[in-house]
């Protein structure tokens, strides 16, 4: 199973305003590389969203911009299934692409909150949210930082997969076959 997870934290309420983002690659369901970078949104930071996620000007001062990162971002996504836990990881590259006047990226996109809630619908009462998954799969990490969420989803979508004996490409674009 290969596919790529992916995670990002925005400055404030707009999706275009990536702060961080993080990515892992998973070649036959094993973690084989990961990236992850503060992004320069170019915009004020909202203070709901800093304290998510403790990201503040400060922090990405003097760190490229999404224009200056999107080929070593689109080298992980081109021509890939990309995981990411809602779609508002998809919306945010999406919106910061036509924001920079760039292409998105080329790739088919699974939601790992779809996955969950078709894989497990006993767990409705307890939640979806990526920390809640993660708990109910004794999977530790550190929620908001998103190198650590990127790599979450991914177990998330691998732990989906080895249950249900499904393919993550059944799940492509929130589907279910």
């Amino acid at each position: 199973m290969d596919f790529v997870a992916i995670d990002v934290e925005t400055a404030n309420s707009a999706r275009a305003s990536i702060c961080q983002i993080g990515v892992a690659r998973y070649t036959g369901g094993v973690l084989t590389d990961e990236w992850v970078s503060y992004i320069d949104p170019e915009g004020e930071f909202g203070v709901w969203q800093v304290q998510i996620h403790g990201i503040q000007a400060s922090t990405v001062e003097g760190s490229p911009t999404y224009s200056d990162v999107v080929d070593e971002l689109y080298a992980f996504l081109d021509d890939s299934i990309v995981v990411s836990h809602s779609p508002f990881d998809q919306q945010a590259i999406t919106k910061s692409a036509v924001r920079y006047g760039v292409r998105p990226p080329r790739a088919q996109w699974v939601d790992s909150i779809v996955v969950a809630k078709r894989t497990w619908p006993e767990h409705a009462n307890r939640g979806y949210k990526l920390d809640q998954m993660c708990d109910q799969l004794d999977y530790e990490f550190e929620h908001h930082d998103a190198l650590e969420d990127a790599k979450a989803a991914g177990h998330v979508a691998i732990s989906a997969v080895k249950y249900s004996g499904n393919s993550l490409s059944k799940w492509i674009g929130g589907s279910w076959a």
